[in-house]
């Protein structure tokens, strides 16, 4: 009975604890909302909380109607697709190899995998490296240079070193290719943490805008949160939006650098519950040796 009572009371203090943090992690999400939402009185008066103040859309219907916004959310959705697809498939490429023990000089690539974690060339080799190539101003060098995160490379190699091998055995044995185990197998057992692990680089390259400053030229391979750092930071609001000044007096830039972050922000949050089923067992298996 104590120990029921014990369980019960830790499960309402868990309960109460998780709901807090939640709760503090939306609340920036629910302020930035609040004030895209809100009229131009209340944000300059510093009135605006959590809660929108005299309902207003305006801040939206600018952004929806900018064709340089629509057209950075295209072409980030589109590097984003990219970028996912080829680091998944270059990831399970290396990663299927690595998982075997048997295979030579296994520990040396492990430490070469292992040491970039570590260590880096720096920036301004990066940069010599992207313009030696001819990949400065095109998307391909917002792509290649982070095809492989080797810590999603060792959990992916961890998650393939917990499927046992006899199904691999037994695949070979009917006369299975490598690589038609990969596929009809190893593949199919290992959808969460596939699904877990694109996740994670579909949000970093989403997020990303540092390498769109060193490598991009042209406002047409603008990604979007390049697009807020000089919306937020230098306060672009006339080149980005290309408003007129009758129409500047009824938006003010607080409502719409916050809509702007929701514009920013929505899609890549829209994947995450279809993806929600696979999440935490995917990071717990790649994680956890049975």
């Amino acid at each position: 009975m104590r120990e029921q009572t014990a369980n019960r009371v830790f499960d309402t203090i868990n309960f109460v604890v998780l709901l807090l943090c939640t709760l503090l992690c939306l609340a920036p999400f629910l302020h930035i909302l609040a004030i895209s939402l809100s009229s131009v009185k209340p944000i300059q008066a510093g009135l605006v909380s959590l809660i929108p103040i005299d309902l207003n859309f305006e801040a939206y219907a600018k952004v929806f109607t900018d064709p340089a916004m629509i057209r950075s959310l295209f072409f980030t959705m589109l590097l984003t697709v990219i970028f996912t697809v080829m680091c998944m498939v270059l990831t399970i490429a290396m990663g299927y190899p690595l998982a075997k023990k048997k295979l030579k000089g296994r520990k040396l690539f492990m430490f070469v995998v292992v040491i970039t974690m570590f260590f880096s060339g720096g920036i301004i080799p990066e940069y010599i490296l992207i313009k030696n190539l001819g990949l400065l101003d095109s998307i391909w060098a917002l792509v290649l240079p982070g095809l492989v995160n080797p810590f999603y490379l060792i959990i992916l190699i961890s998650f393939f070193n917990n499927i046992p091998e006899s199904l691999e055995e037994s695949a070979e044995i009917d006369g299975s290719s490598h690589f038609r185990t990969l596929l009809s197998i190893m593949i199919p057992l290992s959808l969460p943490v596939i699904t877990t692990l694109s996740l994670f680089y579909a949000v970093g390259r989403w997020n990303g805008f540092t390498d769109t400053l060193m490598y991009i030229n042209s406002p047409s391979l603008y990604p979007l949160q390049l697009k807020l750092y000089q919306l937020i930071q230098n306060n672009m609001v006339s080149e980005l939006m290309q408003m007129e000044g009758s129409q500047m007096a009824t938006v003010v830039p607080e409502s719409l650098k916050a809509a702007s972050v929701i514009f920013a922000t929505v899609p890549i949050l829209i994947v995450y519950p279809w993806l929600q089923r696979y999440f935490v067992s995917g990071v717990m298996l790649g994680a956890v040796k049975g």
